[in-house]
């Protein structure tokens, strides 16, 4: 598979990542058996770069990832994240971005992970209560410590990023990026690319949906958090429909599936940019992988822009305390 590197000063990381998020929470029942045969089975198709939170799972997330990769460390960019607190039930306890906190969660990220070092590590959220210049500073810290070899940010406004990147070299800024989720355009990649910050984009499957999956709300299983998710409920679920239906046909006609075609227009946005779709299952990693080889034409891009402008997708991003957490 092709690499790409994040930003200026950045590790070199294969060109689609893997989100493991819903491998152990979220997107319905987990098979930790399945989900390391899915991670074992990315990187030997050429994926280095693996994604994980502290949050995720509360800490199960970490310790998966950590089994799966322990004979197979040096083939592997492991990114992880900290600041979202979960509280001993798994419910979200705030952002925290004091400097002993994040000494604090790198230490027991690396104890979970079972590893002697980070590649990549996240401020997950900012903590609208602490300077960025002190969390910054704190895992600059860990860099000269060793415990971490790159820093990142997730969500953050430009106006933070550049704050930040003043304090130490932001590798990589990660954001929710998509054909339904393109707020990153008007301005955050801009700063990025001005700054050399490579830019990892989330959920770039609209969270499954432009996959084609979800034809009715009865196609979402139990237990899975998109039941609640704004964009999944109502009328915002019936009118997201026709979108997913413009990525079904320009997919037919290119001879591919809607999960590839979607992924190929993330990767069409340039160079600097990372996508990291997520699953627990081989055959979507697979078809998501073949994504890499598909080429759209200039009319097909222009179809996509004019179904998916800017704003176009029905409900927010997250719930209303989701949205409270992003840094805009």
């Amino acid at each position: 598979m092709d690499q790409r590197k994040l930003g200026n000063n950045g590790p070199t990381v294969s060109m689609l990542g893997l989100g493991c998020m819903g491998m152990s929470e979220f997107y319905g029942p987990s098979d930790e058996a399945e989900s390391i045969f899915a991670i074992h089975r990315a990187l030997a198709l050429g994926v280095n770069f693996l994604d994980t939170a502290d949050a995720y799972g509360v800490g199960k997330n970490e310790e998966l990832v950590g089994r799966a990769i322990r004979d197979r460390r040096d083939g592997v960019i492991l990114a992880t994240k900290f600041a979202n607190v979960r509280g001993p039930n798994g419910e979200f306890a705030g952002v925290n971005g004091r400097p002993e906190y994040v000494r604090q969660a790198c230490d027991a990220s690396l104890r979970r992970l079972g590893l002697d070092h980070i590649d990549l590590y996240y401020q997950h959220r900012v903590d609208p209560h602490t300077p960025i210049e002190d969390t910054v500073g704190a895992m600059a810290e860990l860099v000269r410590q060793g415990k971490v070899r790159y820093l990142g940010m997730s969500e953050a406004a430009p106006a933070t990023i550049r704050r930040a990147a003043r304090v130490h070299p932001i590798a990589a800024l990660q954001t929710e990026y998509s054909l339904w989720s393109r707020e990153p355009e008007s301005e955050i990649l801009a700063t990025c690319r001005e700054l050399g910050i490579g830019f990892v984009a989330y959920s770039p499957l609209g969270r499954g949906f432009l996959t084609g999956r979800f034809r009715t709300q009865h196609d979402i299983p139990e237990g899975d958090w998109r039941r609640n998710h704004p964009r999944f409920q109502g009328e915002n679920f019936t009118r997201n429909l026709a979108l997913a239906g413009a990525v079904r046909e320009i997919a037919a006609e290119t001879g591919c599936t809607p999960a590839q075609l979607a992924l190929a227009w993330v990767l069409g946005r340039g160079e600097d940019i990372v996508p990291i779709p997520g699953t627990k299952h081989v055959r979507y990693l697979e078809e998501n992988l073949g994504a890499a080889a598909v080429c759209l034409s200039g009319e097909q891009l222009r179809r996509l822009d004019q179904a998916f402008p800017p704003g176009i997708t029905a409900g927010e991003r997250y719930h209303e305390r989701g949205m409270l957490a992003i840094n805009l």
